[in-house]
């Protein structure tokens, strides 16, 4: 398995702060599994913006673009 890029208690505890009383680490881990799709996703649209500006550093509005493009 790939070691994981988010942390897993903290995870837990925001599904908990949601509501969540008991949490499966099964549930856990597919949340984790999401937000790392998710994010890669949207680190990819934000780097298309980023070489169409022909720049090197994404910034915060390729980011709020790709947000909104996903």
């Amino acid at each position: 398995m790939a070691k994981k890029v988010f942390a897993w208690s903290p995870v837990r505890k925001l599904m908990k702060d949601f509501g969540a009383e008991m949490v499966a680490r099964e549930a856990v881990d597919a949340l984790i599994d999401y937000l790392e799709k998710l994010a890669k996703g949207v680190t990819n649209k934000a780097l298309e913006m980023t070489r169409h500006a022909s720049r090197k550093k994404l910034t915060s509005k390729d980011m709020d673009l790709a947000m909104k493009l996903i």
